[in-house]
Parts: structure tokens; sequence; C-alpha cells
């Protein structure tokens, strides 16, 4: 038996209750979800109830390093056995046991990588995933692989789900047997959810916002005065209150920051003498286990322990009474379209600030101070968005396409991963040759995938053992898997000298441990690289060879630019702050940056904040342009610019790496049809008035826009729109090399084009350009559109005309404009009829004495009609 008597300390925690109704689950339907507050005993308990009720292994899977190492040493403990017996666990670089394990706590990427390699997983009867509440994407991935396996390998797997949230429908829809494949939970029968309701203490909750809002600063950064203010709030609870503190903040930067500020109090703070009040304590991921241990571990005084999310349900903390929350947590952002991740201060949800809460009524009754307003609070999310939602999914493709489901197809998860993401994962996965067209993954992509990195940086590691040395690129590779180093500046070659001298203890083991790791992982092929010296220093120096006579800063700025291609960056200008990205972003160093005088640089680590045009460098190593163009090949381009530029055409021969432009010389002999090209682009742009246009041109063009109004079919459209689409087939462009020629071209021929043959055979019929009237003179006739065309003439040319003239074959009467002998209207008519009936004996008594020397007769439809006046008497 593991599970110990309810006598022992820690034995006889809430969820005890109902371990027997969630071991009946399981060996009834193979699948369940236990649901439990943060500190009920579910992480300790579950594990070792199963383990009696099973035989073979339980594996549980937890979302963090450091909540797995304690998770099994608190296995241990209550079995009264040392870690590694039949209780272990096994990390990324770090294990404990062998293969005498009952039950073995790993991370949940370690237990993927583990699936892929051999998913019978023979031996094991039962994999529990932990918090799957906090919706990891690691955790996840892990639930679908699991569901696979059971549905088509192994239906006795047993799979418990555990969280801390009663929000499970989802949860238990995917793990029940009819759950359906390829998007999301199925129809059949859901997994049987166990509640296990724990007693906890009243817990008062304090409003204390700042006294001036502090917003988050661009990028995701915490204003120092909101770190100002939590350690504020920290003394006044250490005040008012009894017991420990539990202090949540966002990440390591914030704990480091709040530490400093209450050990700069010596009246509160004098360490762990008998005369302290409290201790300060930061707990995070990358502590050393020491530090780790002594944080979790219940003091002898008082303590103040400072963290981040990590202790909000995946860690116990003991003796809190107190809870100080910052309101703020960290999580990752990425901005698809640049291609830039980070990880970003937000606002915490609704159910993250209970759960923090909780933490101060595990033991005795409480209280939380919440730096922020009730007002505020009820604006905050209900939950936390799930990382698959907003974070690079590059590593998720190549999980996927490795255990053969493209996209997810085929797989039952949570959720689907949005198209846009996923689409630019794809594609860089399809760059890196780690899939093929079909999304299948390749022999490399394999490779990759052993590695257990990020794709860009398992492609830097295989591409760049042979440019600086297996060693060495190890040892970067490692650098940039570690996030440590955006809090030590951004020139990543000093951290390595750095990590190599052993200047931050705990960040060199923890570095030297993945360099070993990378090192286990995958063996790509050498070209003068060795083994690293004892000093530090990378034996590939005095190996020979091409890896061999490249500087450290150098090679440092090849395997991030191996990484990185498209954040390979130059100076806009020399000795410029800011820089153009191959990406095509730009990008901004600290003004006070070692590495300001560098021309090129490969940067690793960029954000961009909303609203900015440039992204900030947070991490970059120097290189030339030599090493851009070698590592960047694929980007390297040159192509032949010509353009339409404010009236002229640009030739040019530009040389370019993405975005970075290398070259640009004048072109000599242009290719005709991209001119022609170039000229399409620029009159669309600025329009048909570049041309000139002649009356004849203008006429034409109304004519011919007359006929498509009335009759229609085949008569074309000749509007600027319809005219600038079909630019092929009427104006001849050959001759053209800027605005010049395109002045001199003949628009009026060029129209002529677009007549409708047979049915421009009428074309002088249906829309005459001039009519000839009863005086014998042939009078022009002005068309504009689709209204009717107007005749404009002199009255006395028209006597005698009864019938008014019509156009478009009879379908359109003109519209007559009569003018006076000095050619002004006296009037508009389409009706002559009705004119010389009412209108003409006004217009002769208003004008006759005017103009005694044109004829007015009273009776003008008889009267011969004339242009000529009287003669003089």
């Amino acid at each position: 038996m593991l599970l110990p008597d309810p006598s022992v300390p820690g034995a006889d925690l809430p969820v005890r209750a109902v371990l027997p109704a969630t071991v009946e689950a399981v060996r009834r339907h193979g699948t369940a979800v236990l649901v439990a507050p943060p500190g009920s005993g579910k992480t300790s308990l579950l594990p070792l109830a199963l383990a009696d009720a099973l035989p073979g292994t339980i594996i549980v899977a937890e979302p963090r390093r450091m909540a797995t190492r304690a998770a099994a040493t608190r296995l241990a403990m209550l079995v009264g056995e040392p870690l590694g017996r039949r209780i272990g666990y096994a990390m990324r670089g770090e294990r404990s046991g062998g293969k005498d394990l009952r039950v073995e706590v790993v991370t949940t990427g370690l237990l993927v990588r583990r699936l892929q390699q051999n998913p019978e997983l023979p031996g094991v009867a039962a994999i529990v995933i932990d918090e799957c509440h906090e919706r990891h994407l690691d955790a996840d991935l892990l639930l679908a692989l699991c569901v696979d396996i059971r549905t088509n390998l192994r239906e006795d797997l047993a799979i418990v789900a555990t969280s801390a949230t009663a929000e499970t429908v989802k949860l238990s829809r995917v793990l029940g047997t009819g759950a359906g494949a390829g998007g999301g939970a199925g129809e059949g029968e859901a997994a049987p959810v166990v509640t296990a309701s724990a007693a906890m203490f009243g817990v008062e909750i304090e409003w204390a916002p700042p006294p001036v809002p502090v917003p988050i600063l661009p990028g995701g950064r915490v204003d120092p005065r909101l770190l100002d203010h939590v350690a504020a709030v920290v003394r006044r609870a250490l005040a008012d209150n009894e017991g420990d503190i539990l202090v949540f903040v966002p990440g390591e930067a914030e704990i480091n920051g709040v530490t400093r500020r209450l050990a700069g109090q010596p009246e509160l703070l004098v360490g762990s003498g008998a005369g302290a009040r409290a201790v300060v304590l930061p707990l995070f991921g990358r502590q050393s286990r020491a530090e780790q241990e002594r944080a979790l571990a219940p003091g002898v005084g008082r303590r103040i322990v400072v963290t981040t999310s990590v202790a909000e349900s995946s860690l116990t903390v003991p003796g809190v009474r107190v809870v100080v929350d910052s309101g703020l947590a960290r999580e990752p952002r990425t901005d698809q379209s640049r291609g830039l991740g980070a990880l970003v201060s937000c606002r915490v949800s609704k159910s993250s600030a209970d759960q923090r809460a909780g933490r101060a009524g595990r033991e005795a009754p409480g209280r939380v101070y919440r730096c922020w307003s009730a007002t505020d609070h009820a604006h905050l999310d209900d939950h936390p968005a799930p990382e698959i939602a907003t974070a690079d999914l590059a590593a998720f493709a190549l999980d996927l396409a490795a255990w053969g489901a493209p996209g997810g197809d085929g797989l039952t998860l949570l959720e689907q991963p949005p198209e846009v993401a996923m689409s630019a994962a794809t594609e860089l996965l399809h760059r890196l040759d780690a899939i093929d067209d079909n999304g299948r993954i390749t022999s490399r992509g394999r490779q990759m995938a052993a590695i257990g990195a990020h794709p860009r940086l398992a492609r830097a590691l295989l591409d760049g053992t042979s440019r600086v040395g297996a060693d060495r690129a190890r040892e970067i590779v490692a650098l940039l898997s570690d996030d440590s180093g955006r809090d030590f500046g951004d020139d990543l070659p000093a951290r390595w000298r750095s990590l190599r001298r052993g200047t931050d203890r705990a960040a060199t083991a923890r570095w030297r441990e993945e360099t070993k790791r990378l090192g286990r992982g995958s063996e790509p092929t050498t070209a003068g690289g060795s083994r690293s010296t004892a000093d530090g220093a990378s034996a590939g120096q005095s190996a020979g060879g091409a890896a061999g006579v490249v500087p450290d800063d150098l090679a440092a700025g090849i395997v991030v630019g191996l990484a990185y291609p498209d954040r390979i960056a130059r100076a806009r200008e020399v000795d410029s702050a800011t820089y153009q990205m191959s990406g095509g972003t730009g990008a901004v160093l600290d003004p006070q940056s070692g590495l300001r005088s560098t021309r090129w640089l490969a940067i690793a680590v960029a954000d961009r904040a909303p609203g900015r045009a440039d992204a900030r460098i947070r991490s970059a190593a120097p290189i030339d342009e030599a090493t851009a163009r070698d590592i960047a090949g694929d980007l390297v381009s040159t192509t032949d610019q010509i353009r339409w530029d404010d009236g002229r055409i640009v030739t040019r021969r530009v040389e370019s790496l993405g975005a970075i432009v290398l070259n640009d010389v004048p072109l000599t002999k242009p290719d005709p049809l991209l001119v022609q090209a170039a000229v399409r682009d620029g009159l669309r742009r600025s329009g048909l008035g570049v041309l000139r246009w002649s009356e004849a041109a203008d006429s034409l063009r109304e004519r011919l826009a007359f006929c498509h109004a009335h009759l229609g079919e085949p008569w074309p459209a000749v509007d600027d729109a319809a005219l600038l689409a079909g630019l092929d087939d009427w104006l001849e462009l050959s001759s053209v090399r800027g605005a010049r020629d395109l002045a001199h071209l003949d628009v009026a021929t060029a129209l002529r084009r677009l007549l409708p043959w047979p049915a421009a055979t009428r074309f002088g019929e249906l829309a005459p350009e001039r009519i000839q009237v009863p005086s014998g003179s042939q009078v022009r006739l002005a068309y504009d559109g689709a209204e009717p065309p107007v005749l404009a003439v002199k009255l006395q040319e028209v006597f005698g005309w009864t019938t008014t003239p019509t156009v478009a074959d009879g379908r359109v009467p003109v519209v007559l404009h009569l003018l006076s002998p000095a050619r002004r209207p006296v009037a508009i008519t389409s009706d002559l009829a009705s004119f010389w009936a009412q209108g003409y004996p006004q217009v002769r008594a208003d004008l006759r004495a005017r103009y005694p020397r044109h004829p007015w007769p009273e009776d003008p439809l008889t009267a011969p009609p004339t242009k000529r006046v009287k003669p003089r008497q």
C-alpha cells in the first residue's frame, strides 16, 4: 500500500474522501475528472490511490518544473521513503528514480516527447494530467495524445484529469468514451466528474489600489511605482496580521524588485535571528533546488514569500495566512504578422484572483490584499485565455506532425488553434524543412523534434554545429532556450561570458545542464567542433577548421541568426540605435547599449508595444554582412524594380536580404514588359488625367459612353474605372518611358480600338458627331454620357423644322438649345412643334426689335431657314 494512513501528517486532506469514487470511476470508465481546490490533496493523494488500485506505474504530468519536483518530494515524504525508490520524477535534464518506480511525476513537455518515442507506454497503468484548468499548451496537447492512444492503441490506459475549477464540461467530454475526432468534444458519453469539497476558512478581502492609477507600461512592463505600492501593502499586512504572507507578482524581475524594496527596511527585516520579525523568500522557477525548498518548507519565524502564478494552484506554501496580490500575471503573446513573441504582463482573471485569495484560507481564516479596486475587479475577464489562443504554435505544430496528425487532424483537442497562428507555424516549419508540402514531418523534422527545443532553436543547433562547433552551438542554444537572459541587458555574448565565468551560480548550473541535455538529445554532425575546456572557453576555437576561426561574439550571432533569420538587422544609419529587420519590422536598441556601434545584429529577443512602429531589442549578438548573407541565404534576392514614381519611370536593380536593401543600382536596359507594367500601375494610381485629352478624344469618349448607356452590349463602358481596368485593350504603351511620353499619346486613336465590330459601322448613325439642320449647316452635337445630346443652333436656321431629331435608332430625342443672333439660348426644347406654337411668339416679341436685321416671321413653319442676315438698306 502506498496511500498512507490518515494519521500521517498531510495524508488526511479533503480529496481523501472522494478517492474511492475516483478510483471506481477509473475502473468503470477508464477516464475521470477530479475537481478539487488548490491544496486539497489531489496532486499528492490521487496518484498513491491509483497506484494501490492499478497494476503498473502511475505517471503524473505537471505543467511546471518546480511543481514537478515539489510534488514528487511531497509524495515520497507521505510514503516515508527517499525520493527515487518508488516515487520519482523526471524533467528536462533532471531525473530521480529507476525501474522500480510506482509513481513518477514528470513535466507535461517531457511526457509528450516520451509518447512521441513510444506511444504504447509499456508498464504504465494510468496518466494523471494535473492542473488542467491552467490550460497550458503542453497539457492540452498531452490530453489529446492520451485520448488518441486510449482510443486507438491502449484502451486499458487510464486517464485522469484534475482541475481546481468547476469549468469541466469540455474536459469531461474530451475524456469521454465517445469523444469525437478532430475538433473538440464529441457527442458521446462524457467522463465522470468527481468533486472534492474542501472546508475552506473565510478570507477577508481588502481592496488596496495605489493612490494614483498605475497603468501597465508599453511592452507589458511593470511600472516601478506599482512595486513600491506592493511593498508598502506587504509592510501594512505584516503589521496588521499574524502568519506568513504570500505575495503574487508577474515575474522574476518583479520578485527581485519587491524583495529589494522589503529588504531595505531594517526595522522590518533583520534576517532570521531571534529579533527578526520576518524574512523575505523569493520563489520562482529558475532558483536552485535548495532555494525553492527553503521557500516551500515551514519556517521558524514569520515569512514573506514573493512568487508568481506558479503558487496559484501548482504549489502549496505552508503557513500562509495573508495574500498580497499585485493583480498581474505574465503570459505569452505572439505578434503573428511580425513573428515576434514575448512574455507580457497583463491583468489577472477573476478565477486566478480567487485561487490566489484561497491560499490565505487553507489552514485558518485569512485575508487577501488586492492591489486594485472593486470597480476594476468587475471588469476583469472571468478566466485566463488558454495558451493555445495566444502562444507561438511552431513547436505545437511540429509535435502534431510528428504524431502523424498535421494541424491536429484526427485529434480531439480542447480547443482548436487559431487559424492565423497555425498558418504562421506551418509556414515556419515548411521553411525549416521540418514538414513537406502536405504537412507531414520530414526526416529533418524528426531530428528537430528529438532535440526537445523550439523548432527555431533545433534548426540553429543542427546547422550551427558545422559553423561554430558542436559545443559552442549547444551552449548558445541553451542560452537562447532560457529567457532569464532578458533581465541581463541586450548584449547576448556578454551574458554568455558571464555564464561561463559562473557569476550567477544558479543560472550557470541551469545553463550547463541544458547544454549537456542538448548533447544527449541530438548528436548532429560536427565540423571543427570538440568538447569545451574546463575553464569554459570553447574548444572549437582551437580545433581547427571553419568553426575554429570564428570568434565567440560572431559565433553567438551565427547561431542566433540561424534561429531567427527574420530578425537579422542592419542599422538604418551609421552609429544609429534604430535597425531594419529582414522580416520588415523596425527595431531599436537602448541608447546606452554596448551594441549600438554594431552595424549588423542578429536579434534573439524583441518585443513591440501596441501602437509602436518599432520593436524594442531585448537580446542580440553582433554579426557582419558576409555572415548575414551566409546564414540567411534563402532571404537574399536580386530583383529589377521598375516603378512609376511621381510621373517618371524609375528603373533599379535591387539586391536585398528580406526587407534590408543591400545594393541598389540603376538599370541600363530595363525589360520593356516591366516598364509597361509600371506605366499601367502609374496610370491606375495617378488616374487618366495624366493623359492629354484632345477635343476629339473627349468627344469620342462621350459618344461611346452614350451608346453604352442607351444601347448596351456590345458598346463598351468608358468610365475611368473601366478604362483603367482594361488599359491593355486600348492604350499602346510600348513607347512610354515617362509622363512626357504619355502626353504625346493620341488618345482619340487609342479609344477607337474599343469600337465594337461590326456594330462600329453604324457608330456615326447611332451617335452622329454632327446633324444637318434645315439651313444646310452641319452642327456638332454635344454628348454628356447617358444624357440626351444637345444641339445648340441659331433659331433662324431651323425655320420649318417641325420634327425633333433623334439618335440611337430613334430612341433618344435631341435636346435643342435655340440660340439668339448673339448665340445665347432663348429656348430649350425637345418638342419643336410645341415650341413653334407656344414659345416662339414670345421670343419673337422680345427679340425682333433688338435684332432687326434677322428675320422674325410670324409663321416660322413656312419661312425659309437661313443663317444669313438681311442686307443693309
